[in-house]
């Protein structure tokens, strides 16, 4: 073997797999070593499941003896973030005032994974229900960068970010909101997959913002990615968000790029990034050239109000969502009396400095004066960046920018200024406000931290985002 067990892509070793070179109990012994010997310093997880992921590991190897696997996925060790229930396992969405609750159902997701014969060794940390771009507002301890420990790994999903990238896991599971998979993505060096809203189910994902989130893959190869995303992409009764009319997904990957056109929008290429990022991703704008694609500049017009509006609408989904959590229906509960005081001592004890900003946002946006002058607004440009996106899609095939602005920067660098620690989401929020599909792919290193790649598709087009990706990938192997 020429690398690590754990260290394999999820399609080198489900090869191996079918082959019967190797078992999943060897691929979930690896894994389960690997997080006991670096998860004390790196801390993605916040549960491991060893004895489960063990005994689904040795079903799975019965049902390959038996030439009974279930597909490609049969046997491969994957993570999950804390805010997809896990039936019978405690979903705490990186909150105090969720550190007890256990999951009576597993979610769609989680389900389809299940069926398809994947072995779940734990949940991964996050920031409290996703709310953050570093994994440091986790109520239980910030994850680092397995890069530079001294570094954040990005977030929402830093957790199941830096598990991939330190090899505790062959894939895992993210949600993403406004950038929440390719940030972390990103800044911990893999690839990172956002779906078109609609695509996946968000049925057992615990809800920061409904109209924005999606769950996607994080994985070492856009290969990987896209055998995860054909495992739970599909309509779902239990979402009714879920689209009936998104077409078949069918992987059709190339080796060229010769009739693909690539767009650069000329409003991501100003201030804000730093030389480095933006060599790199020139570096990577010309690897997709030299494949034959044509690189065009584009106008995108409502690019640079895309981050104001996200940061309206976000918050007021948020100050809905958030409602439920009150020390009556939901969660931890600290009592007082009257009943209002029950509710503020609940969330003032349990619930961090980040959540409480964001639902104090959105209720004061949503609050009868100012409707008309925030939320409405708001959904108003929201309709003109998605017509714009329209526009450019006439005109090309994929979108590209960096994927954030810097590299991974330090523990507690921009905690106590959270307009810094909204900006590193100025190139993905657009994508969520659209409904777009979305991959962070990576593309070269400045001081040894990586640099992620931005490609953007149009709706609904995942297979052929994903085959660029792929090429691009390819090209620099």
């Amino acid at each position: 073997m020429s690398k690590p067990l754990n260290e394999l892509t999820i399609t080198e070793a489900s090869d191996l797999l079918e082959s019967g070179d190797v078992s999943s109990l060897d691929l979930t012994t690896a894994c389960l070593d690997c997080i006991k010997e670096m998860d004390g310093a790196i801390h993605a997880f916040l549960d491991v499941f060893e004895q489960d992921a063990i005994d689904a590991a040795n079903r799975s190897d019965g049902r390959r003896a038996k030439g009974a696997a279930e597909g490609p996925l049969d046997g491969i060790p994957l993570a999950i973030k804390d805010n997809m229930l896990v039936q019978g396992k405690r979903c705490t969405a990186g909150s105090q005032i969720l550190s007890t609750h256990v999951a009576a159902s597993d979610a769609t997701v989680v389900r389809k994974l299940r069926d398809a014969g994947a072995v779940f060794l734990g949940k991964t940390n996050m920031d409290e229900f996703a709310m953050g771009s570093s994994t440091e507002q986790s109520a239980y301890g910030p994850t680092k960068n397995p890069h530079d420990m001294e570094r954040v790994p990005g977030g929402s999903s830093g957790g199941s970010a830096a598990a991939v990238a330190s090899h505790m896991c062959l894939g895992a599971f993210g949600s993403d909101t406004g950038g929440s998979i390719r940030q972390p993505a990103a800044l911990c060096g893999i690839v990172g997959f956002k779906p078109t809203y609609g695509r996946v189910s968000r049925s057992g994902l615990v809800a920061m913002a409904s109209s924005l989130d999606q769950i996607g893959p994080m994985t070492t190869s856009v290969e990987d990615a896209a055998l995860l995303f054909e495992a739970i992409h599909g309509v779902d009764p239990q979402d009714q968000t879920t689209s009936t009319d998104a077409p078949a997904f069918v992987p059709a990957w190339r080796d060229d790029l010769t009739d693909v056109r690539v767009g650069l929008p000329r409003q991501a290429w100003g201030e804000g990034m730093t030389d480095e990022v933006r060599d790199s991703v020139m570096a990577g704008v010309e690897a997709l050239k030299e494949l034959g694609a044509t690189v065009v500049d584009v106008d995108l017009p409502y690019a640079d109000e895309a981050l104001a509006v996200y940061y309206l609408l976000m918050p007021c989904e948020v100050s809905a969502n958030l409602a439920r959590f009150d020390g009556m229906r939901f969660g931890l509960r600290n009592e007082g009396v009257p009943l209002f005081e029950t509710y503020a001592a609940t969330r003032a004890a349990h619930l961090g400095p980040e959540a409480r900003r964001r639902v104090l946002l959105g209720t004061y946006a949503l609050s009868r004066g100012y409707y008309d002058a925030y939320y409405l607004k708001a959904k108003k440009v929201q309709t003109r960046i998605r017509a714009a996106y329209e526009q450019a899609f006439r005109d090309v095939d994929v979108l590209v920018t960096p994927t954030t602005p810097t590299t991974a920067f330090r523990l507690g660098e921009k905690l106590s200024d959270p307009l810094a620690m909204y900006l590193e989401d100025i190139f993905t929020v657009g994508v969520n406000v659209a409904g777009l599909p979305a991959l962070s792919l990576p593309c070269g290193k400045s001081a040894g931290l990586p640099i992620g790649m931005h490609l953007v598709g149009s709706w609904f087009r995942e297979a052929d985002l994903l085959a660029v990706g792929r090429a691009f990938e390819s090209s620099r192997t």
